[in-house]
């Protein structure tokens, strides 16, 4: 039975609210809630033993069992005004088995021993309901029990126990520089994740992580009221696996481009980018229409991030690859009969792409996912070749692998946990290089800078991309600002065409907060890094022309 299948016949759900598009787990508490602390881990490792005893005793060869505490905070302003303040609180535990060679699931929010005991029952007791139709046992990669073990996400400032107040002054006083800016509407938005995760297995796995997210954002609108038209430009942040240092200002590193700043890293000024964006917005009002054909593009990390994520990270996916995912997330043009070539040519030998969960300060950073597997780094793509895919305990028998690769997740207590997109990255250029002088290079061109629409086929090959600022180069030169740019490709030509990287000092991440897969769908975050990347002879569209 697929994993399909088992989510439905198994009959699970993802419970949550929505404000607006984004996902809220769990149910309002109040700000001073999101302080109290967890469950001791001792007590946790009781619970935990009950349950893989139960499971055991039922007929489960093997068992694991999470119990999860999430913790959100999100808190959205507009202009002068405070629009909403999220506080949401989850907890409960959610236990798989496999008994007679098949998967069941069973979750609850009784976290009792007796609770506890009854839904492990129910687990083992799907598994052997779902055994009946199952045609090929499940096969785990082996992995040896790490013990009684602790993660926490490195921060200097947990962003829960920063005063509400502060936070909402920080978003006000963003939106107030885009205004005194020339901004004529501006929205923020902050997005603060905790997830306190344990883990347990019949493996010998004992795991406590404290797992932090943060996420600044904003959209800026320019207003021509004479000639009724609009531009926006949205904020150069990155989703961030930190704390509120994040947001401190006292550790920004700017990075320079042709037109003065281009983004942060490590740290970030929220206030000095909604003033910069302000400017950016009005002077793409007047912004000169692009003239369709063939450019080389210089994409920043802030926007390669994106065509990276759905161009590589989805198609290597292989739960995607194996036709899991077809209903609802679609498939992949990275087929395994390409992979057993193992010269398919994904790219140019420029193109080196890691998955990795251990890259410091980015949002998929663990230190074992939520199958106890200890976080790693592997290739994907190696000199422009696909060598590998993201795979999971059950899933690298398929490959021939011995070893599963530790992407795997579940977004709450009460969600089977799968695979799920790790960190994946292009890794930077070993020569000396910055974005000037990669500019310098470009005959005919445009610097695209930021995340825009996009649009990219259910295989993940054909695709379209915008972004947020366009600039024209020219004979080695940025000459103006664009505007209506999108570049089309497919994914394998995209790749082969990228010819120049920057060097790791221009190195900076991407990263998606809520990234939607499986059904029931969950959530999942992760970053994307890069440096500022070449690309020759890339098809651009205009996309303002009517028709």
């Amino acid at each position: 039975m697929n994993r399909r299948n088992f989510i439905n016949l198994s009959g699970l759900g993802v419970g949550g609210l929505l404000v607006g598009s984004i996902p809220v787990m769990g149910h309002a508490v109040s700000p001073d809630r999101l302080l109290e602390p967890g469950v001791d881990t001792a007590i946790k490792k009781q619970l935990a033993d009950v349950a893989l005893n139960a499971a055991k005793s039922r007929g489960a060869t093997y068992a694991d069992v999470r119990i999860g505490r999430y913790l959100q905070q999100f808190l959205f302003t507009r202009e002068k005004q405070v629009q909403n303040i999220s506080n949401a609180e989850s907890y409960g535990v959610g236990i798989r088995v496999i008994a007679n060679g098949t998967w069941g699931f069973s979750a609850t929010s009784d976290v009792t021993p007796d609770g506890i005991a009854k839904c492990a029952a129910t687990a083992v007791a799907i598994a052997k309901a779902n055994a009946k139709i199952q045609t090929e046992p499940v096969v785990l990669a082996p992995q040896k029990g790490v013990g009684e073990v602790s993660w926490k996400t490195p921060l200097t400032k947990n962003a829960f126990q920063m005063p509400v107040k502060d936070k909402i002054d920080l978003l006000l006083r963003t939106n107030n520089a885009a205004l005194e800016n020339g901004a004529g509407f501006v929205t923020s938005n902050l997005f603060m994740i905790n997830e306190q995760k344990y883990f347990a297995s019949t493996d010998g796995s004992y795991i406590d992580q404290d797992v932090h997210r943060i996420w600044p954002t904003f959209t800026v609108t320019a207003v021509d009221r004479a000639a009724g038209k609009f531009k926006t430009r949205d904020a150069l942040s990155s989703p961030m696996g930190m704390g509120y240092e994040y947001l401190d200002g006292l550790a920004s590193e700017k990075i320079p481009g042709p037109n003065g700043l281009v983004g942060y890293r490590n740290s970030y000024d929220m206030v000095e980018d909604a003033a910069l964006a302000a400017k950016q917005a009005k002077e793409k009002l007047t912004a000169k229409t692009v003239s369709a054909g063939k450019y080389d593009l210089v994409l920043d990390p802030n926007h390669l991030g994106l065509t990276i994520h759905e161009s590589v990270g989805h198609p290597t996916e292989l739960d995607r690859v194996l036709g899991y995912e077809a209903n609802y997330a679609g498939t992949s043009f990275a087929t395994l009969d390409k992979w057993k070539t193992k010269s398919f040519k994904y790219g140019s030998e420029l193109v080196n792409i890691v998955a990795d969960k251990k890259q410091p300060y980015t949002l998929g950073t663990v230190g074992y996912d939520d199958e106890g597997v200890p976080a790693k780094e592997w290739d994907l793509i190696k000199n422009g070749v696909l060598v590998n895919y993201q795979a999971i305990r059950d899933q690298v028998a398929i490959l021939g692998g011995t070893e599963s690769n530790g992407c795997c997740y579940a977004d709450n207590w009460d969600s089977v946990q799968f695979q799920r997109m790790p960190n994946v990255s292009l890794k930077p250029g070993t020569e000396k290089r910055s974005v000037l002088d990669m500019i310098k290079g470009v005959d005919k061109g445009i610097y695209i800078i930021g995340r825009g629409s996009y649009s990219i086929d259910q295989q993940r090959y054909n695709f379209q991309f915008g972004g947020q600022l366009f600039y024209e180069i020219k004979n080695g030169e940025v000459v103006g600002m664009l505007d209506d740019v999108a570049y089309q490709a497919n994914t394998q030509e995209f790749w082969n065409s990228c010819a120049q990287l920057c060097d790791k000092d221009d190195y900076r991440t991407f990263g998606s907060f809520f990234d939607g897969k499986g059904q029931p769908s969950q959530i999942s975050a992760v970053s994307h890094g890069s440096p500022t990347t070449r690309f020759n002879g890339v098809n651009v569209i205009n996309t303002g022309r009517k028709i």
